[in-house]
C-alpha cells in the first residue's frame, strides 16, 4: 500500500517537561504504543515519529520529543534535538500539569507564538490532580486552546483531536506543484533517471516519483529513461519535449545531448522550489563565484542514507568544487534533522543543501531562515552542479 511521504504530512509536535505524560498522551491519541512510557524522567531520547490519518485533517505526523528541561551532557543533546523539531512542526501540543507549569512553559508558548505555530495546551494527568478553574482560566487567556486530559483514563482525547482540527489552518502552505506549472497538459515531459547505487532496489527515488505523479495528475505526457537511452529517445520523438528534467549528477552528459532550445533543469532544483525558495537558492549559487581556497562550506543532507562510494554530497560536490576553486577549500557535513543554528552557521562562507525531499516545506524554510539570520548564503545541490558545468543560467531558465 502506498503511503503519503512524511514530508507531505502535517507535522504535529508534543513538547513539555520530562514526565508530564507527553509519550502517554501520544500513545492514546494514536491508539497505539508508539513511545516508551516510564516513571523515570527522560525516557524519551530522540524524537519519536508516528504517521497516521487524522480525520478530517488527513495525513499527519506526530512527533514525541524529549523533555526540554533535560539535564546533563546527554540531556543537553536531547534538548537540542527537541528544539530543532520546533523548526519543522506545523502545530504544537504543549503538555503540562498545574503543578509543573511555570516560566519554562510560558517561554515555550511565546517561542511558538513567535514562530507562528498553532499551539494547544494539554493539561495532563488530571486523574492525579484536576486543574483548578483559576489555573485553566489564566491559560485560556493566552488565546490558545486549553484541553484537560488524562492519558491514564483516556479522557480529553477527543477534545484534543477536535482542537487540532480547529487550530490548524486549512492551508498550512501554498499548494505548489512539483513541476506542473512549468509545462502544459498534453505536452511531453522527459525525465532522465539514472539508476545508481543510492537508488532503492526495485524503486526510484522520491523526487522522481513525486515529479512523475505530479505530471500524471496534470495530464502531461511523461517519458522516463536513463541517460544512456536519452539520445535515442530524443531521436524517436517527432517534436522535442517541452521540458527535460534530469538527475543533477548527469548534468554534464545530459546537457551535451539535449539541444540548447529545449528547456532543461533537474529534480533537485525543482524540489528547491517545491520545498523551499528557489530565488534564495539561486542567489546563494552566485556566492560560488566568491569562494576561495580558504573558504569553509557546510553541506547539509536532509536524509540519513549511508554514504556510498561516489556519494554526491560527501564526495562529488567537494571534489568538483576543489577542482574549480582550490584544494584548500574545506567542508563540514550534517545530515538528517541535524542543522546548526545561526550562531554556528556564521563559521561558514556558504551552505549547500540537498533537494530536501524528506523534509516538509516548513522544515526547509526554517533552515533558510537560520541561514538568513546568520547572514550566510544558502544554495542547492543541483544549482552547484550546474554552476560547476557552466549551465547555471540554462537550468534556471524554465522558471
Amino acid at each position: 500500500m502506498q503511503k503519503t511521504p512524511e514530508s507531505l504530512r502535517i507535522h504535529i509536535g508534543f513538547f513539555g517537561r520530562r514526565n508530564v505524560g507527553k509519550s502517554s498522551l501520544l500513545n492514546v491519541l494514536a491508539n497505539q504504543k508508539i513511545s516508551i512510557v516510564s516513571d523515570v524522567p527522560g525516557t524519551t531520547t530522540d524524537p519519536v515519529k508516528k504517521a497516521m490519518e487524522l480525520i478530517p485533517l488527513g495525513p499527519v505526523l506526530f512527533i514525541d520529543t524529549a523533555g526540554l528541561d533535560d539535564v546533563g551532557d546527554l540531556g543537553a543533546e536531547r534538548v537540542r534535538r527537541s528544539e530543532s523539531t520546533l523548526q519543522r512542526v506545523d502545530a504544537a501540543i504543549v503538555v503540562t500539569t498545574e503543578k509543573t507549569f511555570g516560566d519554562y512553559e510560558r517561554q515555550l508558548i511565546v517561542d511558538l507564538e513567535t514562530r507562528k505555530i498553532p499551539t494547544i495546551v494539554a493539561v495532563n494527568q488530571s486523574d492525579l490532580e484536576y486543574p483548578s478553574t483559576e489555573f485553566v482560566g489564566k491559560l485560556a487567556s493566552s488565546k490558545h486552546p486549553v484541553i484537560i486530559t488524562s492519558a491514564t483514563e483516556k479522557t480529553g482525547v477527543s477534545d484534543l483531536k477536535q482542537a487540532l482540527v480547529r487550530s490548524i489552518p486549512e492551508k498550512l502552505q501554498p499548494e505548489l506543484p512539483v513541476l506542473a506549472d512549468l509545462i502544459a497538459p498534453g505536452d511531453t515531459l522527459l525525465l532522465v533517471t539514472p539508476i545508481d547505487a543510492e537508488a532503492p532496489k526495485g524503486r526510484i527515488i522520491m523526487p522522481q516519483v513525486q515529479a512523475l505523479r505530479d505530471a500524471l495528475d496534470n495530464n502531461i505526457i511523461s517519458i522516463v529513461v536513463q541517460e544512456s537511452e536519452l539520445a535515442a529517445t530524443l531521436n524517436l520523438l517527432k517534436t522535442p519535449p517541452a521540458l527535460v528534467v534530469t538527475d543533477s549528477q548527469a548534468f554534464e552528459e545530459v546537457s551535451a545531448i539535449v539541444p540548447e532550445d529545449v528547456p532543461l533543469t533537474s529534480f533537485s532544483i525543482i524540489f528547491s522550489r517545491f520545498k523551499g525558495d528557489l530565488n534564495v537558492f539561486a542567489a546563494g549559487a552566485q556566492k560560488l563565484n566568491a569562494l576561495t581556497p580558504d573558504s569553509k562550506v557546510l553541506i547539509a543532507e536532509a536524509c540519513t542514507h549511508n554514504p556510498v562510494e561516489g556519494d554526491i554530497g560527501r564526495e562529488k560536490i567537494p571534489r568538483w568544487l576543489r577542482e574549480k576553486i582550490g584544494e584548500g577549500l574545506t567542508f563540514d557535513f550534517v545530515k538528517g534533522q541535524d542543522f546548526y543554528n545561526a550562531e554556528h552557521l556564521k563559521d561558514y562562507d556558504l551552505i549547500i543543501h540537498c533537494g530536501g525531499c524528506t523534509l516538509n516545506r516548513k522544515g526547509l524554510l526554517a533552515r533558510i531562515d537560520e541561514a538568513d539570520d546568520a547572514g550566510i548564503a544558502i544554495t542547492n545541490y543541483g544549482l552547484v552542479i550546474a554552476w560547476v558545468h557552466g549551465i547555471l543560467d540554462r537550468v534556471l531558465a524554465p522558471f
